[in-house]
């Protein structure tokens, strides 16, 4: 019987820091449609956040105890929330039309939900 069973050997490996990395180039395309008094505003908060969440994981990929990598997997669990929260801001004042919003919120949605798979595999091993 075949395995099917992929070995991740690097944090590019994981579901969640995929469909993380793809929300971060899809708040970075949006964003340069911001007005350019949000440049410093907003826009870097929004840039800020999306990155923390690929960031916060694969540094606790890199992390050699289970418990030191829980820690990182529920911050980029909250930069997801920061993330989540801008987003709303950025719909409510107008900056994002109604299908990026959708678009935004769901892949947001997705990468929550492999985030939280990821933090429940690994308080597994404690």
């Amino acid at each position: 019987m075949d395995n099917k069973t992929t070995k991740i050997h690097s944090f590019t490996d994981l579901f969640a820091w995929q469909f993380g990395h793809s929300l971060v180039k899809s708040i970075y395309n949006i964003t340069k449609t911001f007005p350019q008094s949000e440049i410093y505003a907003l826009t870097d908060q929004m840039r800020r956040a999306a990155t923390s969440v690929t960031s916060n994981i694969a540094e606790g990929f890199g992390r050699h105890s289970y418990k030191e990598r829980l820690q990182f997997y529920y911050l980029a669990q909250g930069s997801l929330t920061e993330l989540k929260n801008q987003i709303l801001i950025a719909k409510d004042v107008g900056y994002i039309k109604t299908m990026d919003f959708e678009e935004l919120v769901d892949q947001s949605n997705q990468t929550h939900k492999l985030l939280q798979g990821l933090i429940t595999k690994t308080k597994t091993f404690l």
